[in-house]
């Protein structure tokens, strides 16, 4: 039978995860004090046990007469901690008024009742009003101490936000947003606990003087390594166990296994490396009073009212309001009817998302949300929170986790070599396994996600590098050319070559000319050369009688290619005899015939087209070299499908995304890497400058301007059409701006609309009417970052620039400047703040044109998670955000110092390895991560 005092704390604990709304006992809290006190007097065993009781009862006696629930969460706390034993009893020898139930004096150094010894504290007076007085002699017996009863003693006022109330010192220094000295000097003698914040309150303000205590958190270290002594043969056996179904866990059946199976958690390694896609860490979550706009947070409360409103344009919201005592927050749901039965008053709810202010208050749109889960909030602090569906509830999840762990955890090998563990101060993987589950800290889980990171990197660059191996083991064509051909070839151009594209032919010459074939990326910025280097590496197999083939992902960007290649070939004393092709989706059948009659019998030298060049009926007599532009924009099997149409043709792949140098190495390991970072003489910088909303009508006057002067111009936006959400309700849509545009502000003008949902022919048509100087304004989303050369173009402005990244305002930017012309790029973000102050990527766009210092930038700012979009990359994804420079040199390091040793993971310190990358990467035959 559970004891008076542990039944105290059960209520104490139901009071603070409920707001403190004096509701769990009828009548309040106050009528508890009578009776409780007489059952724990009679459990009482020792004088300082009878004197606790008292103090409690005195506090309990008074509740109900506070009515505010920031304090009175104050007051729930200083009780839990005097019956842990955690705040010290302490006499307060300061008067003042004295108009609510006075606390008993502290007059015995008390021992708490329940099993948490106090640690011996020494309380010195620091001056002040503030006086902490040394304990007074014991109690001599326990009759004594029930008959008489606690004399008053005055109590300390100091004033609240509600004005002044008597409480005790400990409630004041946590309520103070300015303790004093002395609650100061208190709290510092006081050492939390994990047990101490799973008392906290959920719903009150952390304690001022509780956050100075804690002293700076020290960087995390692994815990200790444990040796394995298990047979090899014992290791692996486990770790190819992992790959049996999920109803082998205990607990899971096959019905269960359905619903899993629609997120991917088919096996026992799904089911251990699906880890939660957030933690709430309760002790950390701050209280509804101190949220501001424009934080990605998670907010707890309960609910105080939902109701339903009629919107305009017919769409209706649902507005819940939650409250934790401190402040309310206003969450609204757009079209979602069903969620009305889903939030019941008084029912205890987080909601998870991006905070906005609407009409002055803090607000949520369409959040995730999720009820709290009681039986995780009071077993653990760090509660994780699992991708979910519909079928499948928290409970669901942890259940299976649950069985995962404890049946798996402890039996996971590492499959990382124990010199790689050392030299990288890595964590044990079944320790890490866990951690990422079942956090014991936020310190510690940073440790396991840098493990987890690590292993992925790791495993990447070991993936890709058995891909290359297995790319070049099959030899190629070798393509050499002369010493001569290189100069002639820029002398017959009408500028000159830029260093960074010298070194690049030179790299390519030196591939070419090998039977292993060539597996390069070129990687420049916009308007840094690049077709002119792929032009080259194309006349490379032409020199050779071999021949050359260019796929870009858009009819308009393979148009542009055979445009400018078309004429580079022109300008060679042999260009006449160099028949240039293009095929495309749109080509018309008897020229279509044509041109694969052509290709088959090898009179046409090179064949620039979409994916159309890689169907079935496109045969090529002998392909030397396979150039693919804006590779990410082409799955796999495309990619593979260009590389069968010769005999292992060398094989150029370009992008224009910018990625920082320590990143491009780990995500294309496979691939040698040029770099072209110089921009060819004679190119303009782009002027690019930030505004504010309010001076959006110059920018379109400025935008007139151009457009008198013969010049065409870009309006980007970053929604299609206006959106439902009321936090996104202000920002500007490509066809709603489309309208207002062609009538209100540019009537006089031709204007075009392009977006996301035009089909492959609208958009073409849309594209070519305005690179043809048809339309004089070209409206658009997104989808003109890559694809448009447009010499004409010389502005370009960008609605709601602050949501898009650095790398693609920059890919924007690079729509202009492409002529002989100043040009410029206007960014207006969509909020009232000044953007040369708030908001740094705005700020670095404005001050530089180089590519890959944005990249860098943008690195630092949003990590690597929108880098990485640029390449398929396995695994890798679940970890990205918390990709860092020090980890992917770390790996890469690593990597290639066991690719060195072992490229194909034979030796025995590397068949865990070799088993993990089988298991993430599939097996080695034609298996590609590109």
């Amino acid at each position: 039978m559970p004891s008076a005092l542990e039944k105290l704390v059960k209520i104490l604990k139901l009071e603070q995860n409920t707001g403190c709304q004096n509701k769990v006992v009828i009548g309040g809290l106050s009528g508890l004090s009578g009776p409780w006190s007489a059952e724990a007097h009679q459990q009482a065993k020792k004088p300082e046990h009878h004197a606790l009781v008292d103090e409690l009862s005195a506090i309990i006696s008074g509740y109900d007469d506070e009515p505010d629930a920031t304090l009175r969460a104050g007051i729930i706390r200083h009780m839990l901690g005097r019956i842990t034993g955690r705040i010290p009893a302490a006499v307060i020898a300061d008067p003042g008024p004295a108009d609510r139930p006075e606390l008993p004096p502290q007059t015995v150094q008390q021992t708490p009742l329940l099993a948490v010894a106090p640690t011996e504290r020494h309380h010195t007076s620091a001056g002040g009003s503030l006086n902490i007085a040394p304990p007074a002699p014991p109690v001599q017996n326990n009759d004594q101490a029930r008959r008489d009863p606690p004399r008053p003693r005055p109590a300390v006022a100091l004033p609240t936000a509600q004005g002044s109330a008597n409480v005790p010192t400990e409630i004041i220094a946590s309520r103070s947003s300015d303790p004093g000295p002395e609650a100061l000097h208190q709290a510092a003698e006081f050492q939390p606990t994990l047990d101490d914040l799973i008392l906290e309150p959920i719903f009150a303000p952390p304690s001022a003087a509780l956050i100075a205590a804690r002293p700076p958190r020290p960087p995390a270290r692994p815990p200790k390594r444990r040796r394995d002594n298990r047979t090899l043969d014992e290791k692996l056996s486990v770790l190819r166990a992992l790959t049996q179904p999920v109803t082998t866990l205990p607990g899971i059946g096959v019905k269960m296994a359905e619903k899993l199976a629609t997120l991917s958690m088919v096996t026992v390694d799904n089911a251990l490396h699906t880890f939660p896609r957030r933690y709430d860490d309760y002790t950390a979550m701050n209280p509804l009073a101190r949220l501001r706009p424009g934080e990605q947070i998670s907010a707890m409360g309960l609910v105080r009212s939902v109701a339903e409103i009629k919107g305009k344009r017919g769409i209706d919201a649902l507005r819940v309001v939650i409250e934790d005592g401190t402040g309310t927050l206003s969450v609204s749901f757009f079209n979602q009817p069903y969620l009305r039965g889903k939030f019941q008053r008084g029912t205890q709810v987080v909601f998870s998302g991006k905070t906005d202010l609407y009409l002055g208050r803090i607000s949520m749109t369409n959040p995730h949300w999720e009820y709290v889960d009681q039986e995780a909030l009071t077993t653990r602090a760090i509660v994780p929170v699992y991708p979910l569906t519909s079928s499948l509830s928290p409970a669901n999840m942890r259940r299976v986790t649950d069985a995962a762990l404890s049946t798996w955890a402890e039996k996971l090998p590492d499959p990382l070599p124990d010199s790689v563990l050392e030299r990288a101060d890595l964590a044990e993987y079944a320790w890490t396994i866990r951690q990422m589950h079942r956090p014991e800290s936020m310190t510690l889980l940073d440790v396991a996600r840098r493990r987890l990171t690590f292993d992925d990197l790791l495993l990447l660059q070991l993936g890709v590098l058995r891909n290359r191996q297995l790319w070049q083991a099959v030899p190629g064509d070798p393509l050499p050319i002369s010493d001569e051909w290189l100069p002639a070839f820029e002398a017959a151009l009408p500028y000159r070559l830029t260093n960074a594209q010298r070194k690049a032919l030179t790299d390519i010459r030196q591939d070419t000319a090998q039977t292993i074939p060539m597996n390069r990326l070129l990687q420049g910025d916009v308007g840094s050369g690049k077709t002119v280097v792929a032009t080259a590496a194309l006349l490379m197999a032409v020199a050779n009688d071999h021949q050359g083939a260019l796929m870009a992902p858009t009819s308009i960007l393979a148009e542009q290619h055979y445009r400018t290649i078309s004429r580079l070939v022109n300008m060679l004393p042999e260009g006449a005899s160099i028949r240039v092709r293009l095929l495309t989706g749109a080509t018309p059948a008897a020229e279509r015939a044509a041109i694969l009659s052509e290709v088959r019998e090898g009179r046409v030298a090179i064949l620039i087209g979409t994916h159309a060049i890689i169907e079935d009926t496109v045969q090529f007599a002998r392909l030397g070299v396979a150039v693919i532009d804006e590779q990410h924009r082409f799955g796999v099997e495309q990619r593979g499908r260009l590389r069968s149409k010769g005999s292992n043709p060398h094989l150029l792949i370009m992008t224009a995304t910018p990625i920082p140098r320590t990143l491009a190495l780990t995500i294309h390991a496979d691939l040698d890497l040029s770099v072209l970072d110089e921009l060819p003489p004679g190119r303009i910088p782009i002027e690019t400058r930030v505004l504010k909303i309010q001076e959006r009508e110059r920018a379109y006057s400025f935008v007139r301007a151009e457009i008198e002067q013969g010049r065409q111009a870009f309006i980007i936006y970053p929604l299609v059409e206006a959106s439902e959400r009321e936090a996104m309700s202000d920002v500007r849509s490509a066809t709603a701006e489309y309208e207002r545009l062609r009538t209100d502000v540019f009537p006089d003008l031709k204007l075009g609309l392009l977006h996301g949902r035009l089909s492959a022919t609208e958009k073409d048509a849309v594209m070519a009417a305005f690179s043809a100087g048809e339309t004089h304004i070209l409206v658009s989303t997104s989808v003109i970052e890559v694809g448009i050369d447009v010499p004409n173009a010389s502005a370009i402005i960008i609605e709601g620039a602050n949501r898009f990244g650095l790398a693609q305002l920059h890919q924007f930017r690079g729509r202009v400047g492409r002529g002989q012309q100043l040009s410029y790029c206007l960014l207006i973000p969509d909020d009232s703040a000044d953007p040369a102050i708030d908001n740094p990527r705005l700020l670095a766009m404005q001050n530089t044109t180089d590519g890959f210092e944005l990249a860098e930038i943008d690195w630092k700012l949003r990590g690597a998670g929108d880098l990485l979009g640029t390449r398929q990359s396995g695994g890798l994804d679940a970890m990205a955000e918390y990709i860092t420079p020090e980890l992917v040199e770390l790996a890469q390091h690593e990597a290639r110092a066991i690719y060195a040793d072992d490229p194909l993971l034979t030796l025995p310190e590397h068949a865990l390895l070799h088993e993990r990358l089988r298991q993430v990467y599939g097996e080695e035959a034609g298996t590609e991560l590109s």
